[in-house]
């Protein structure tokens, strides 16, 4: 199938790059190592990355205005289903292209190649980059390696395979990555975000089954100087907590008219129970956008009798 989408990118002389709504490291590392890598091999193209950026995450590259998307080819990466594309109005194009590693959710694309025993949407690019005739250099596979990095949690989670370790190695001794300098930006935080984490830390609610959450409003956020992205970058530091099989942070986004929901899990799949919140993701990590407060209680008793399921039912016999 990478053939397939190969012949696509040779045959359009402009194509679009998009991702998820709410961008994260492996969302931004594959979309501009992806352009960087067409742009390397087809210097003459017209190759656009799109969406609503983040100031924390410049250091993967700018992203791109486009007044005109219209006959260009699409690649859409790391988003399974429409609702979640940021930027981009699917009716503009003239062929579209997934490529993903979320479960199934719904087709859009003309081509769709997904792999949700993968990584990381980064990890797709480099085999796309590496089965195909796209060039790639140091500073596309660092793109590539902060995103592989930033979705498996430093390869602590375990969507990291065999052969996420040894793509990841024959890429380092490749192109000679310097991988201490590579953490910094993906990990230096202000020491704003670092006093929100002992906030946090402090203030977290336990159900009686074991789901931790807080909510996070926007005076809280503006007391300590953060933006509503803030939260959901360091959830994953809340990992390993004893008493704690689910986690989630409710954060008020006053910009966006929402509140942001992340959730992680050490057993239960969490991301079905998201869908119903116009959200999903992975079974272990998903997120999703609501509305009220009221929404907010629901979600934490769903999430609650998740737990008290799944440790009624044993861990080995739990089904979602």
């Amino acid at each position: 199938m990478y053939s397939d989408i190969y012949k696509l990118i040779c045959e359009f002389d402009k194509i679009i790059l998009a991702r998820h709504v709410g961008v994260d490291p492996d969302a931004m590392a594959s979309v501009m190592a992806l352009k960087d890598s067409i742009l390397l091999t087809f210097p003459e193209k017209k190759v656009y990355a799109v969406g609503s950026g983040s100031n924390r995450f410049s250091y993967f590259g700018k992203l791109d205005k486009v007044e005109d998307m219209k006959d260009a080819l699409l690649i859409v990466l790391d988003t399974p289903d429409i609702r979640r594309i940021d930027g981009v109005v699917l009716s503009d194009f003239k062929k579209i292209v997934k490529i993903d590693h979320h479960p199934f959710v719904e087709k859009f694309a003309d081509i769709e190649y997904i792999d949700d025993t993968a990584s990381s949407a980064s990890e797709l690019v480099l085999e796309f980059i590496t089965e195909t005739p796209l060039l790639m250099n140091k500073n596309i596979a660092s793109k590539i390696y902060l995103g592989i990095v930033s979705d498996t949690n430093r390869f602590m989670f375990n969507n990291s395979t065999g052969k996420t370790f040894l793509s990841v190695a024959r890429m380092i001794d490749e192109y000679h990555l310097e991988i201490d300098s590579l953490y910094e930006p993906l990990y230096l935080r202000p020491l704003n975000e670092v006093r929100l984490e002992g906030f946090i830390g402090l203030n977290l609610s336990i159900t009686e089954n074991g789901v931790a959450y807080i909510k996070l409003t926007k005076e809280i956020l503006e007391n300590f100087k953060v933006d509503a992205a803030a939260p959901g970058n360091m959830i994953n530091n809340f990992n390993y907590i004893d008493e704690v099989l689910i986690w989630a942070f409710f954060t008020e986004d006053v910009k966006n008219e929402n509140i942001r929901v992340s959730v992680r899990s050490r057993g239960p799949v969490i991301n079905t129970s998201l869908s119903k919140y116009n959200g999903g993701g992975h079974k272990y990590a998903s997120g999703a956008r609501i509305k009220t407060m009221e929404d907010v209680e629901k979600v934490i008793k769903d999430l609650d009798d998740l737990c008290k399921n799944y440790v009624k039912k044993g861990r080995d016999n739990f089904e979602n």
